[in-house]
């Protein structure tokens, strides 16, 4: 059973940085696409951004483009996200998600997922 652990969250001025880490355990990441989602209070939980397995194929959610960057590092069993020039908007519970298939599927979204973190909260505030 894999399981993914985020770490990085926290308490962050608007226009700062912050980087996420979703490190996993229990299996290898290599054979599952990886997503960001995040969930603020009263609201659906989004797709922020997704990679394939191979790293080819990325997915960035409109609010987020130009700002945040995905990637992650196979060797290390790890995923990041990179957050720049965060908004007040941004605030929310973020979470790590794996999907355990074939290489030419990538998709983001939240019911295709299979193993969730329990989540990092980001919160940008003056």
């Amino acid at each position: 059973q894999l399981q993914l652990v985020e770490s990085g969250g926290g308490l962050v001025q608007p226009g700062g940085s912050l980087r996420l880490s979703c490190e996993a355990s229990g299996g290898t990441l290599v054979y599952y696409t990886i997503g960001w989602f995040r969930q603020a209070p009263g609201k659906e939980r989004e797709g922020v951004s997704c990679i394939s397995r191979g790293s080819n194929r990325i997915y960035y959610g409109d609010n987020v483009k130009g700002r945040f960057t995905i990637s992650r590092d196979n060797a290390k069993n790890t995923a990041y996200l990179e957050m720049t020039s965060l908004k007040p908007e941004d605030n929310a519970t973020y979470y790590c998600a794996a999907h355990l298939g074939p290489t030419y599927e990538f998709m983001c979204d939240v019911g295709r997922y299979d193993s969730w973190g329990q989540g990092t909260q980001v919160t940008v505030s003056s």
